[in-house]
């Protein structure tokens, strides 16, 4: 018997495919950050619905169910030394960074809506290519 997820709101819940690509090296682990508050995009820090993971560097795809529709953002770090935070340097990152949608980087992080985007019901798959300044 097939049961769908169904969120509270009762739209089919979908899944979310992550394909991580252009890390540096296996060492240490991703860290993922997916969130639909645009305040709290990209660091999670305040939002108790955002949804965060940690697999193994050697680990390039993730996959994220029970997602309800929305409009969601996703952040990802390559903590290479393993301590769960992006180390930086006069504010400029010492290990790699990535979003949803690749969106251009200038200074500083990009807003919520570079890196956004919809989940309706159906999967969705974003590929995170990510960037080292060092």
């Amino acid at each position: 018997m097939l049961v769908a997820i169904l969120p509270a709101n009762g739209a089919p819940a979908a899944s979310l495919d992550l394909s991580i690509t252009g890390l540096r090296s296996g060492k240490g682990m991703i860290r993922v950050c997916l969130t639909a508050d645009p305040a709290n995009f990209p660091g999670c820090i305040d939002d108790k619905r955002a949804i965060t993971r940690s697999v193994p560097a050697t680990q390039h795809d993730i996959r994220i169910a029970g997602l309800a529709p929305g409009n969601y953002a996703a952040a990802v770090i390559h903590d290479e030394n393993s301590n769960a935070r992006l180390d930086t340097f006069a504010g400029i990152p010492r290990e790699g960074f990535g979003f949803s949608r690749n969106p251009a980087i200038r200074f500083g992080p990009p807003r919520f809506s570079s890196a956004a985007f919809a989940v309706d019901g159906v999967a969705q798959t974003q590929q995170v290519t990510m960037r080292y300044m060092f």
